[in-house]
């Protein structure tokens, strides 16, 4: 919930078209009623497997003002506040249009292959010092996420900063639309859903839809590094893109790294920002964390703010939960660190993943371990791509690999035997392993896809802790 009243049955019966059983003021919006606050709007949306409707009831006694309904649910009161629409889900899409079209604010959409969500809290840290920022939370990227973040964004927001995701061409057209970004990123396209595509080449213009809803005068900002680059200026030029940023290490990039020095917990940094000089610290490791600045500094120099406090304020960028963020376990015989990948996985993902573990200094006889799960939706590819991350496995010096998954057999066959520790169909049954093996001294790095689930395997090391805590990352 805000601290000011984003939506009233006057305008949210005016967005909609619905009608509001009686008067209320709401201060959020959800579509979970597991995590309503008081004072928010909670909109029934039906999935695949369950019907929000069968929530709102509970929506209400958590604190919810309203429910946005289309028909009257089970469980609630006759006098329950309740707007009534045709359809949730074209409720929640005009009021995420109704709440665009009433911000002035500056709109950035970024999207990408890997690198979104860090890309878009680093531009958030960015921006946040110099006018109201908000952002979409956590990964709400879809075309659920998009409409419900920008119906919560307050009428007095300057930056708004929207992650937009995809894993089918045509996805990102209606979103870009719906957003109508000032300023649209593509990270970068890698082979990642190739599931669904036929070839890296068609993610590269799946990705290049984000440039369809470009406000007039609009800036694209693309990866110049990568070899999709082409392809990917051209769909912005064909979207009428009046500015085209480039970010990366190729000479002739707008943004363009000219020294990066790392170190096992953040980036050193020298740059030329549109023919400005910077030099920086992003307080986060891997090479991917200091390309992904790049872009947004690009971006601050696109929205005209102020290059050098942009700069200054990435310094205090950290790693999120699942993606990067580093712990220190604390026994009695000494401590070891875990660094926590597991909120996704995909080749590129992986390689970075692997070059922060090869980065990471180990304590005296301590070792580095990789505990990986499958990366999924790479469909036919999948035993070849899984297999060629031995070579970088090996160039980061990990001493030991465990591995789970049907996919991850082909990685786990192809290294040398010393370096085998064991493969497992799943990662529950690879916990007790990993548990049995780590002592004090080990870096321990997590990674695979979400629906693997490696995430308790982290919070399972966690666990074996004194008193675990975050290492810094100054």
């Amino acid at each position: 919930m805000t601290g000011q009243k984003l939506w009233t049955s006057d305008t949210a019966d005016k967005a909609t078209g619905g009608t509001s059983t009686r008067g209320w003021r709401a201060g959020g919006v959800s579509i979970d009623s597991r995590t309503v606050e008081i004072g928010d709007l909670f909109i029934a949306l039906r999935g695949p497997n369950f019907d929000g409707h069968d929530y709102a009831a509970d929506a209400l006694r958590a604190g919810a003002v309203a429910a946005v309904v289309d028909r009257r649910p089970d469980g609630v009161a006759d006098d329950a506040p309740l707007l009534l629409v045709d359809d949730t889900m074209a409720a929640l899409e005009a009021l995420g249009r109704a709440g665009r079209a009433r911000m002035r604010a500056r709109v950035i959409a970024i999207t990408g292959s890997v690198g979104k969500t860090g890309t878009k809290e680093a531009l958030k840290r960015a921006l946040e010092g110099q006018a109201p920022t908000q952002a979409s939370l956590g990964n709400l990227n879809n075309h659920w996420g998009a409409p419900l973040s920008l119906a919560r964004m307050p009428s007095d927001t300057g930056y708004a900063i929207l992650e937009l995701g995809m894993n089918h061409a045509g996805e990102l057209t209606s979103l870009s639309e719906l957003v109508r970004p000032h300023v649209a990123i593509i990270t970068t396209v890698e082979a990642v859903h190739l599931e669904f595509f036929n070839s890296v080449a068609e993610i590269a213009d799946a990705k290049s839809e984000v440039f369809a809803g470009l406000e007039p005068g609009g800036t694209a900002i693309i990866n110049r590094d990568n070899p999709h680059y082409e392809r990917m200026r051209s769909a912005a030029e064909v979207a009428g893109a009046a500015r085209i940023m480039t970010f990366g290490g190729h000479r002739e990039a707008d943004a363009r790294l000219i020294n990066l020095v790392q170190h096992p917990t953040c980036n050193c940094i020298s740059a030329d920002i549109d023919g400005q000089a910077v030099t920086y610290k992003v307080g986060a490791p891997g090479r991917h964390w200091a390309m992904n600045s790049l872009a947004v500094l690009a971006a601050v120099r696109a929205l005209a703010a102020d290059l050098g406090l942009a700069a200054l304020a990435l310094a205090d960028m950290a790693p999120s939960k699942g993606r990067g963020r580093r712990h220190r376990v604390d026994m009695p015989a000494g401590s070891f660190h875990v660094i926590d990948e597991s909120y996704n996985a995909s080749p590129v993902a992986m390689r970075a993943a692997l070059e922060l573990l090869g980065a990471a200094a180990p304590a005296a006889r301590g070792r580095r371990i990789a505990v990986l799960g499958d990366m999924l939706e790479l469909g036919e590819a999948a035993p070849r791509l899984h297999a060629e991350l031995a070579e970088d496995l090996l160039a980061n010096r990990v001493d030991l690999l465990f591995a789970c998954g049907s996919h991850m057999a082909h990685l786990f066959d192809v290294v040398p035997r010393n370096r085998r520790g064991v493969h497992t169909p799943d990662a529950e049954k690879l916990l007790n392993s990993v548990l049995a093996e780590v002592r004090p001294g080990d870096v321990v790095m997590v990674k695979g896809s979400l629906g693997v689930r490696m995430q308790p395997i982290v919070q399972a090391l966690l666990d074996r802790g004194e008193r675990p805590r975050a290492a810094g990352n100054g």
